[in-house]
């Protein structure tokens, strides 16, 4: 996630912003195997990969917080837990 967030850094020359990003990556980065079934075609498909495309652009536009020391040792630690 940081190797693509550092490629948007680089959008003025690549036209890959985030968005643009997030739309081709997210179909394999959260992958489901819902949408590959017969079960899904058309506009429910489109409208996954859609929401999806939505999760990757919002962790790559947070990427820095997302995936910092700080936040990992607070997980770790359990100061989310509840009581």
């Amino acid at each position: 996630m940081r190797h693509l967030a550092r490629l948007a850094d680089y959008c003025s020359i690549t036209n890959m912003h985030t968005k643009n990003l997030a739309i081709v990556w997210a179909p394999n980065l959260l992958r489901s195997k819902q949408i590959e079934s017969a079960c899904f075609s058309g506009t429910a498909a489109f409208m996954e990969v859609r929401i999806q495309s939505v999760v990757v652009e919002f962790i790559l536009n947070h990427v820095d917080v997302l995936f910092s020391s700080k936040l990992s040792s607070v997980i770790r630690d359990g100061a989310g837990e509840c009581p």
